[in-house]
């Protein structure tokens, strides 16, 4: 395996890793692609994420708006009046977990922080909200900088790149340079699924040891994705053998954090793969 170690600060507590880790995805939305409506209650949530926990979660990333192909988002007052008390509940409940929120804007961000959260998950990589880069990097905060070629509702019609891994390399290097001097609590996502064609999401996929020159650590969604269903012609309930291979080829490809919808199975493939050397 090629996975490097990396360090990051979570309000204090710091992690070191030279095995990747596994963000376990809650979903609080009515309407995600694949559990939508499933997590919508405090306890159904608080279930989840202990079994998440108990399977080898190290984050939890909450969503509180949905970002699926085609999705309309809700605006940011409906965002924080779901976020806050899930936020709030599973901190009290879990005090230990890392926290993840899913979002681009910063007024969220800043609340999720205020309650409870450690790191921040933004699709649009900071394009979306000009002041976030500013915030993570004044509270220090890890930071997922996404790639996404437009934006959720319009992302899939017709995404169109000369050479995918070469545009996506190229928003990391031009987002990086305009982070505030001295801030390196970064983890890089190309967005597979994000404004990519099947072709281009295994393109990515393939060069995906690519992104490792930056020197941040590398974060895979593969779970449960289109790129696997559109193949195999499943639905995404039927995905999970082939969200494993996919999230193999990611670690093999150098992937420190696999984010997922099947926390033990994720566990199972890194467990695997290390011993395999």
């Amino acid at each position: 395996m090629t996975s490097s170690l990396f360090i990051l600060d979570f309000a204090g507590k710091k992690i070191s890793r030279g095995t990747p880790a596994v963000m376990g995805i809650l979903n609080i939305t009515p309407d995600s692609f694949y559990d939508g409506g499933a997590f919508v209650n405090l306890i159904d949530q608080l279930k989840q994420v202990e079994k998440m926990i108990s399977e080898g979660a190290l984050i939890i990333d909450i969503g509180a708006t949905s970002t699926r192909p085609g999705s309309v988002p809700v605006d940011e007052k409906q965002e924080m009046e779901r976020l806050i008390p899930s936020l709030t509940a599973i901190k009290g409940h879990f005090s230990e977990v890392i926290l993840s929120v899913d979002t681009y804007r910063t007024p969220v961000a800043k609340a999720a922080i205020e309650h409870g959260a450690m790191m921040i998950n933004d699709i649009y990589g900071g394009t979306y909200d000009q002041q976030m880069f500013d915030f993570v990097a004044r509270h220090n905060i890890p930071y997922v900088m996404m790639h996404m070629q437009g934006t959720p509702d319009n992302m899939q019609i017709n995404p169109h790149y000369k050479d995918v891994v070469k545009e996506v390399n190229d928003f990391f290097d031009s987002r990086l340079r305009l982070l505030p001097s001295g801030f390196s609590q970064v983890i890089l996502d190309p967005g597979f699924g994000f404004g990519k064609t099947v072709a281009d999401n295994f393109r990515l996929l393939h060069q995906f040891e690519t992104f490792r020159s930056f020197g941040f650590p590398l974060l895979a969604g593969l779970s449960r994705k289109s790129m696997i269903n559109r193949v195999l012609q499943i639905k995404p309930k039927e995905a999970l053998n082939g969200t494993t291979v996919l999230n193999t080829i990611a670690l093999l490809k150098g992937a420190d954090i696999l984010r997922v919808h099947d926390v033990k199975e994720a566990v199972e493939a890194i467990k695997l793969v290390n011993a395999s050397g």
